[in-house]
C-alpha cells in the first residue's frame, strides 16, 4: 500500500515532493526497499521521531519540519530515496540506526549525511547523482523468504540446515569481522549456494566494508559480499532481487556493488 501510494504521488503532477512518517526501528529497511523500487524523478522522504511528542527535548516536530524543507527543495530531486533525521539529510542506502535511544541515532556509511538542514535552511554537500533515474527493479507482489544468520564463535552448521529446513530462499550472514565465520559454517553456506540459494556474506560489525575475497575465499565457496549493506539492508536488497529473478552470483554482486 505504502509503495503503492507513492507511485500514485510520482504520477500525480500536483504533487512535488513525498513525506513518510515512520518509525525508526525499520525506517531504514522502508527507505531502501523504496529507494530499490521507485524512480527518481520527485523527492522522497522518510521522517520520524527519537523521542515521543510529550518529551522533555523531543524532536518530532523540529524533523518533520526539516522533511518539509528538504521534500520542497528543488536539489533534492535526483537523489534517490532520503531519510531526515536529528538535522541531517542521508541517502537511503546509507542510512542506518546506530544507536537505540540517542536523538542522534541515525548514521550513514560509506557516506556521512549527503546535507545538513534546520527550518531555516538546507546545505547540500554535492549536486544530485541520481537524475531521471527510473526505478532499478520492479516491485514484488511479494517477497521470498530470506533470513539473517547471526554468526558466533564456536557455533557449527547446523542454523544453517535449520533456514534451509523452514524454505529460504536466500541467506545474509551476519558475519565476525569481514563477514567470516567458522569453517563448518561456510561449508554449509557453501552448499547451500550450490543448491540455488545465494548467500550474502555482511558483517556485525557497526560499520565497514565486507570485500570479496580477502577473508573468505567467496569465488571458491560460490558466494556474495555484501560491500557497505550491513544485514538488515543487505537483506532487503537480496530479496528485491529474487523476486525480479536476479538468482546469479555475478548479477548479485553488481548489484551489491552498487552497479
Amino acid at each position: 500500500a505504502l509503495h503503492a501510494a507513492c507511485a500514485a504521488a510520482m504520477d500525480d503532477p500536483a504533487i512535488t515532493g513525498i513525506i513518510i512518517t515512520h518509525g525508526t526501528d525499520t525506517a531504514e529497511e522502508t527507505a531502501f526497499l523504496l529507494d530499490l523500487t521507485l524512480p527518481t524523478t520527485k523527492p522522497v522522504v522518510l521522517v520520524g521521531a527519537m523521542r515521543p511528542a510529550d518529551a522533555v527535548g523531543a524532536d518530532g516536530m523540529r524533523n518533520f519540519a526539516n522533511a518539509v524543507k528538504v521534500a520542497s527543495d528543488r536539489q533534492a530531486t535526483g537523489r534517490g530515496v532520503l531519510l531526515v533525521m536529528g538535522d541531517a539529510v542521508l541517502a537511503a542506502r546509507d542510512a542506518r540506526k546506530a544507536a537505540t535511544s540517542a536523538i542522534d541515532a541515525f548514521r550513514g556509511f560509506p557516506r556521512g549525511p549527503i546535507a545538513r538542514v534546520t527550518p531555516a535552511r538546507i546545505d547540500w554537500f554535492a549536486p544530485p547523482h541520481r537524475q531521471e533515474e527510473p526505478a532499478h527493479y520492479a516491485f514484488p507482489d511479494s517477497l521470498p523468504r530470506v533470513a539473517i544468520l547471526a554468526a558466533g564463535a564456536g557455533m557449527d552448521e547446523q542454523p544453517v540446515e535449520a533456514l534451509l529446513g523452514i524454505g529460504c530462499k536466500g541467506m545474509v550472514l551476519a558475519g565476525m569481522g569481514q563477514g567470516n565465520a567458522p569453517a563448518c559454517v561456510l561449508g554449509a553456506l557453501a552448499r547451500a549456494a550450490a543448491a540455488g540459494v545465494p548467500v550474502v556474506r555482511s558483517t556485525r560489525v557497526d560499520e565497514g566494508i565486507v570485500d570479496r575475497n580477502v577473508e573468505v575465499d567467496d569465488d571458491a565457496l560460490g558466494l556474495v559480499a555484501a560491500r557497505a549493506l550491513g544485514p538488515a539492508k543487505a537483506r532487503v536488497l537480496l530479496m528485491v532481487l529474487l523476486a525480479n529473478g536476479i538468482t546469479d552470483a555475478s548479477r548479485l554482486q553488481a548489484a551489491f556493488d552498487g552497479g
